[in-house]
């Protein structure tokens, strides 16, 4: 089995049947179990610790996307599937705003996690925090974060779990590939 040094992970929220927005639910609105099927964090962490831990190369990366309400529960994934906790290294403006509960946002962060060291050899270390492009469909990402990856680890094997799309370079596991 191919080991990886990095992995990027969007993973399926589970959100209780919460909508995102208020109105009626379209392509771009509503609750992420109207666009594909989520999985509570509690399950997600046995379900998936066994294919995390076949993949991972002793020195692993592993860069989580989340959403805020979420965020709690990201470092508790990461720390289920034998992670440790290290930064924030990339935030999202997506450029338009969503109705919250307390402001209204328009950002989703990208946490880090590490097992053993960070790989080797290093790429750029310059890379900027801070990702502005137009949201567009639900859960779709922008390159932007993977060429950013990339520039980071430009030698390193990739996978993305939970894809919705194939990269080049990057392996994919996920319902929708």
């Amino acid at each position: 089995m191919t080991k990886y040094s990095i992995i990027c992970a969007d993973p399926p929220w589970d959100y209780g049947g919460q909508t995102q927005h208020s109105g009626t639910k379209t392509s771009d609105t509503g609750g992420a179990e109207t666009h594909y099927p989520t999985i509570k964090t509690v399950d997600m962490i046995p379900l998936f610790r066994p294919l995390i831990d076949s993949w991972c190369e002793d020195d692993c990366l592993l860069f989580m996307w989340t959403t805020w309400p979420h965020l709690d529960q990201a470092i508790e994934l990461g720390k289920g599937w034998g992670f440790k906790y290290v930064h924030t290294p990339f935030v999202w403006n997506k450029m338009k705003t969503n109705p919250g509960f307390y402001t209204m946002t328009q950002t989703e962060p990208v946490l880090c996690f590490k097992r053993g060291k960070i790989p080797q050899p290093r790429g750029t270390r310059n890379e900027r925090q801070l990702i502005e492009e137009m949201r567009t469909k639900h859960s779709a990402k922008p390159q932007e974060l993977y060429t950013r990856i990339e520039r980071m680890f430009p030698t390193q094997k990739k996978m993305e779990m939970f894809a919705r799309i194939k990269r080049p370079g990057w392996d994919c596991f996920g319902n929708e590939i």
